[in-house]
């Protein structure tokens, strides 16, 4: 049952990166032709649901948001938070109890 667990949390993980990743490439598209545009509030959710990984990768690739503060400085932030919940549940699995 661990093991299910584990595999579910790495294939959404997986899956939020990917669209992250995307999502940051198709806003920079559409920016360049004057096209509606993703908001900024979305961009910085999927990256808080889990997809901080390609949205800074996305960021970095399509040198997308990349002179905004919230999104230079937010996004490692959220990277932070999320590999620190990453230690904390190890921890818990394996020396708790």
């Amino acid at each position: 049952m661990r093991t299910f667990c584990i595999y579910g949390i790495l294939i959404y993980l997986a899956a939020i990166n990917v669209a992250a990743f995307f999502l940051y490439g198709i806003d920079k598209w559409k920016a360049q032709r004057n096209k509606w545009r993703v908001t900024e509030a979305r961009l910085l959710w999927i990256a808080v649901a889990g997809g901080s990984i390609g949205a800074l990768l996305g960021m970095k690739v399509w040198h997308h948001k990349t002179q905004h503060a919230k999104f230079r400085f937010g996004l490692p932030a959220i990277l932070f938070l999320h590999l620190a919940a990453v230690l904390a549940a190890l921890y818990c699995y394996y020396f708790v109890n």
